[in-house]
């Protein structure tokens, strides 16, 4: 059978980091690909997943699952999270780049106690892939290049609102590839299901209520790509009866956030020239939006009938994109608001302080609306701190990709890449 595998832009990262330290930790959602990408460098394996004798081999003896051909890969390593200092322990030992690989799709809960690998270690965060992984962006538009200041320009690479419906109910999962987007669609719902009922057990040993959870997942979706406050997740999560406790929803979230299910937007922080004040809340996505669609029940025709709500979900769709993409050039995804009420949907800010703003709109009716923001950020920006933007630009649905005279960049999702 021919290879199947989709080239994944962390790829890059990985072989980069293998050259340069002991291990590579390979973080990311259930069945996002890690595994696929991690056997591409590695020579040879251990699968704790599917074979319960080398887990028991594991904590019994775990120089027994070290050894082998190295780059060796230890996929879902937190099954036995005590390899971790097992594994930092042989790098020091050998005193070789490229030993291991490890994947997981869970932080354990003893993260925050076990020795640190600073120095020996690097993590890697993949998530589902992107349009231009899936192979339904051109990726004529470079992030790298925007970073750069570089104007966009490309050819309508054709995508219509159904297209990114489509995109949208399907995700990025590369088993879903191929299959009709009924399959597709059936498959998330049951990814959502698993995540409620066995996948935050597996992670901490700790049996929450999965009714709880549906109903926390179900007011993520609701509330995707906003900034709703802990207190209105609570009161969603107790159903009829009555909020449940803050900390308890706290609880609820860390633990998805540590099978990597949702992932948060931080606010920026930038010097303003203005004394409005900045706001700090995180905005809510999913690492996928086709989890917020499945978490809800919907379909395709649900969202065609509620355009409103496809925006967020093309919002977050975006943002996903922008963080495969912000990773390759050692960025972060943000978004801005202050108190005066200007919201911009994202900020890519680099470690080296380049940073590139957009807004998001799914229609091309709002480019100039989204034009407006980006013009008023940049009028509030202090650009003698934070330097000039390299791109201010409205990421669309469909059309064409250019730079108008106002200098804002208008960039179709389908020509995006890294």
């Amino acid at each position: 059978m021919a290879d199947s595998y989709l080239p994944r832009v962390a790829e890059q990262e990985v072989d980069q980091s293998l050259r340069a330290l002991g291990a590579v930790v390979i973080e990311g959602p259930r069945a996002c690909g890690k595994t696929s990408t991690a056997r591409r460098f590695a020579a040879s394996e251990a699968l704790l997943d599917v074979d319960a004798n080398l887990r028991e081999a594991a904590r019994l003896d775990p120089g027994l699952v070290l050894d082998g051909a190295v780059p060796r890969l230890i996929d879902e390593w937190q099954l036995v999270p005590e390899l971790w200092n097992h594994v930092r322990r042989a790098v020091d030992d050998r005193r070789a780049p490229g030993q291991f690989l490890l994947a997981g799709s869970a932080v354990p809960a003893d993260d925050l106690i076990r020795h640190s690998g600073a120095g020996r270690l690097i993590r890697i965060r993949m998530r589902p892939l992107s349009l231009f992984e899936s192979g339904k962006s051109y990726g004529s538009v470079s992030l790298g290049a925007l970073l750069e200041g570089k104007a966009p320009r490309a050819s309508d690479p054709g995508l219509r609102t159904a297209d990114l419906v489509d995109a949208v109910v399907r995700g990025g999962w590369p088993r879903h590839v191929g299959l009709s987007l009924d399959e597709a669609a059936r498959a998330v719902r049951a990814y959502v299901d698993e995540t409620r009922r066995l996948d935050l057990v597996r992670v901490d040993g700790v049996r929450r209520d999965p009714e709880r959870l549906g109903r926390l997942l179900a007011s993520l979706a609701r509330n995707v790509a906003t900034e709703v406050d802990l207190t209105a997740l609570a009161a969603d999560t107790g159903g009829s009866e009555g909020p449940i406790d803050r900390d308890t929803a706290r609880e609820y979230l860390g633990a998805l956030e540590r099978v990597m299910v949702v992932e948060d937007q931080p606010a920026w922080s930038p010097h303003l020239r203005s004394r409005s004040r900045l706001r700090k809340s995180p905005k809510r996505h999913f690492v996928d939006p086709s989890l917020a669609v499945a978490a809800l029940g919907a379909g395709g025709d649900d969202l065609l009938a509620d355009l409103e709500y496809l925006g967020f979900l093309f919002e977050s769709l975006v943002v996903r994109d922008l963080r495969v993409y912000a990773q390759r050039h050692d960025g972060q995804v943000l978004h801005y608001r202050d108190g005066s009420g200007l919201e911009v949907d994202a900020v890519v800010r680099t470690r080296d302080r380049r940073w590139a703003a957009f807004e998001v709109k799914l229609g091309a009716h709002r480019i100039e609306e989204g034009a407006a923001n980006l013009l008023r950020l940049r009028d509030r920006i202090d650009r003698k701190k934070m330097g000039e933007p390299g791109t201010l630009a409205v990421v669309t649905g469909t059309g064409y990709a250019y730079r108008r005279p106002d200098g804002i960049g208008v960039v179709p999702i389908g020509t995006l890449g890294p």
